[in-house]
């Protein structure tokens, strides 16, 4: 790598602004003019020799700007010695991009959400090995152009990213562990968790994968399947802030609606705790209140356009209020999904010593409707255990 000799650089006193190197800052964002956009091109960066430690910043900002991309190769930093301030200002993380291209991504998980998530990724011109339990997953995965291996070390190998969609934190410690997914990724590869898992098993699993020396986002996803499928998700991200930044155009391609929770794994679970908290309330306070026009006799397509188009209207209403009022609809959500989610959610709340009354009978709905056999039918169906627990009442009164 050939250093940049000293009548190359810019001047000691002089701001790298317009001028000839044409590096501006606007916030967080590092702006490249002409030269210094040719010297990118041959594929060197600055050597730190008479710089103020302000520009050091500024040239540390500039090496972050392309480390951090994945089309522009992370290259070593030549450093004097001989300003040991400078050294500090511009040693950077290592980057796990390996060259020139896109990362290669192994996505585990290719059910109802994760198969449209790396089907998206396919489409965006990254390279995807999937891996899943199902035979009909991997066929699917294939068709679609993805490379399906039916074991996920082999998944795993030589990936830059690791992406996992699972049902629980259990899946993603045997995919990442006992089938040895993680051992097989390249060094300081990058595991994005996507699935809903309790904040508290989030940090410890971040923990041990850090300490094998590779990198952690918490990044559990809302939209469902028909966010998933339309790249419509919104995504929560904890985790280190340069890998985040790092893994960003991934998210960008499955989300419309990314959130940066802040450093600590954990954190995006929590918040993503919050979302289902409300999701589960709402959904089974639809269904109690379709039980009662129900059970009073009352045309319930009708009382559901009256509630839908009132005050009393939520997301959950007028998206499962129809389905409630189907005998067997499209499973897009199972009610034991929401069985696993509430049950996080009140972890969350025993962890914080918040009282979560609600949530907890809710909780017992889902529960009940699970109970009753309607475990793999849609989240809309727990208005059975409604329906259950004044089944032959009418019967009673004559």
């Amino acid at each position: 790598m050939r250093q940049t000799s000293a009548n190359e650089l810019p001047p000691a006193n002089g701001e790298l602004n317009s001028g000839e190197f044409g590096v501006t800052r606007d916030g967080g964002k590092v702006f490249l003019g002409e030269r210094a956009r040719q010297h990118e091109s041959r594929s060197h960066v600055f050597c730190a020799n008479s710089f103020d430690v302000e520009e050091a910043a500024m040239l540390t900002a500039l090496h972050a700007s392309m480390a951090l991309r994945w089309d522009v190769p992370a290259y070593d930093v030549p450093v004097s010695r001989r300003r040991p301030e400078l050294h500090q200002a511009l040693e950077t993380k290592p980057s796990p991009a390996r060259g020139p291209g896109k990362p290669t991504i192994g996505f585990i998980g290719l059910g109802s959400m994760g198969l449209p998530m790396a089907s998206h990724l396919l489409k965006s011109g990254f390279r995807v090995k999937g891996f899943d339990i199902s035979e009909n997953a991997l066929r699917s995965f294939a068709d679609s152009g993805g490379t399906a291996y039916p074991d996920a070390t082999e998944a795993a190998s030589e990936t830059d990213v690791l992406m996992l969609m699972v049902v629980n934190i259990d899946q993603a410690h045997q995919a990442l562990f006992e089938r040895g997914a993680l051992a097989n990724s390249t060094r300081a590869s990058v595991v994005v968790l996507m699935s809903t898992c309790p904040p508290g098993e989030v940090e410890q699993l971040a923990e041990a994968v850090i300490a094998r020396g590779h990198r952690f986002l918490d990044a559990p996803v809302s939209g469902g399947v028909a966010g998933a499928r339309d790249a419509s998700l919104s995504i929560m991200v904890a985790g280190d802030r340069q890998t985040y930044e790092m893994s960003r155009n991934l998210f960008d391609v499955l989300g419309s609606k990314i959130y940066y929770l802040g450093e600590r794994p954990g954190q995006a679970s929590v918040a993503k705790a919050v979302n289902q908290l409300l999701c589960g309330v709402h959904l089974a306070a639809a269904a109690e209140a379709l039980s009662l026009a129900e059970r009073a006799g009352l045309d319930t397509s009708t009382v559901l356009e009256i509630v839908s188009g009132s005050a009393a209207a939520s997301w959950m209403l007028n998206d499962r209020g129809q389905r409630m009022l189907l005998e067997d609809p499209e499973v897009t959500s199972a009610v034991d999904i929401f069985v696993k989610d509430l049950g996080i959610v009140l972890a969350a709340g025993s962890s914080a010593r918040a009282a979560l009354p609600l949530a907890s009978v809710a909780h017992q709905f889902f529960l009940a409707a699970s109970g009753q056999g309607s475990g793999s039918a849609d989240d809309s169906q727990v208005i059975r255990a409604y329906r259950g627990m004044t089944a032959g009442q009418k019967e009673a009164k004559k």
